[in-house]
């Protein structure tokens, strides 16, 4: 029988694993609650419409398979929430990573700013059926105090100050990865974009630094905004464009969940692929509980994540 206990994703975590024997154990992080403060348009890209990508950081510790999240936004006001037409979730690594380095000069830095281009293998996409999504209405009328849209400029003309308030529907959409996301010990961006009949979606803001219900971190950086005009490079949110003195830095509002694999093998060495699949079948009582618990649809698909996982 394996034993699993909560988990966080606060990077002191690692030392006490170290310290400590090492047990599977259910994986949670969240950055809380919306706070009002900023809706940043994440959206594919439209008729007449820009794709848009607004991104927030998350720490790993150990390996671990997540297999659900959350994330809420924005919509016009009377919007039916099937109008929502699809989600797409990718991860960046923290830039020099994946990155031309040094970068093009069109933004004012690039430390601490997800990559140039995503992690290929991990994107997921409801429009391919890699996951799968539910929106949920929260609140009927919802405003954000700031939004950015459309300011998204090269410098000198990046800091615009945002496009002003705005009101909506408040909505929380639940992903489920049917593809799971087996991802190492890392430092990563959480990028999802939606895509809204006749309208935006705004993801919002949820407090910087994280408080309760959310799920604090050290090393937690701010959001970072772009459209297919700055790619590759990236803005952050509130320093760059909002700017102001002091100005404001933003988390974005999601969760993630799923299990920790701490016994699994290390990318790129030869031996990733049998040991990780030797800690699986140990920690889930064999690979087929671990396929089911995981959410994979097969032990087939379990063992295609464990070979991208090692790469």
């Amino acid at each position: 029988m394996r034993l699993r206990i909560p988990l966080t994703v606060a990077p002191f975590a690692a030392a006490t694993l170290l310290a400590a024997p090492v047990w599977a154990a259910l994986f949670f992080f969240s950055t809380g609650n919306p706070d009002g403060r900023l809706g940043a348009l994440s959206q594919q890209a439209s008729s007449g419409s820009l794709e848009t990508e607004t991104a927030d950081d998350f720490i790993l510790s150990v390996a671990t398979v997540i297999n659900r999240a959350t994330i809420t936004a924005l919509i016009p006001s009377g919007a039916a929430l099937a109008n929502i037409t699809n989600i797409e979730v990718e991860l960046y690594h923290v830039f020099p990573k994946d990155s031309v380095n040094p970068p093009s000069g069109n933004v004012p830095t690039r430390v601490n700013s997800p990559a140039d281009v995503e992690i290929a293998t991990d994107t997921r996409d409801g429009s391919v059926g890699t996951l799968s999504f539910t929106p949920s209405l929260i609140n009927s009328t919802f405003s954000v105090a700031n939004t950015v849209v459309k300011g998204i400029h090269k410098i000198p003309n990046q800091t615009t100050g945002g496009e002003g308030p705005a009101t909506g529907e408040e909505v929380q959409i639940a992903i489920t990865f049917t593809t799971p996301l087996f991802l190492s010990a890392d430092h990563y961006f959480f990028r999802p974009e939606g895509l809204v009949l006749d309208g935006d979606f705004l993801y919002l803001s949820a407090p910087r630094p994280i408080v309760s219900p959310g799920t604090p971190f050290t090393g937690d950086l701010q959001a970072w905004i772009r459209n297919s005009d700055l790619a590759p490079d990236w803005l952050r949110i509130g320093t760059d464009i909002i700017g102001g003195a002091p100005s404001p830095t933003f988390n974005m509002t999601f969760s993630l969940s799923g299990d920790t694999v701490p016994r699994a093998g290390t990318p790129g060495q030869k031996n990733c692929h049998g040991k990780t699949v030797s800690a699986l079948a140990r920690q889930f009582d064999g690979l087929d509980e671990a396929a089911e618990a995981l959410g994979y649809s097969s032990v087939k698909a379990l063992q295609e994540g464990i070979r991208t996982f090692c790469g």
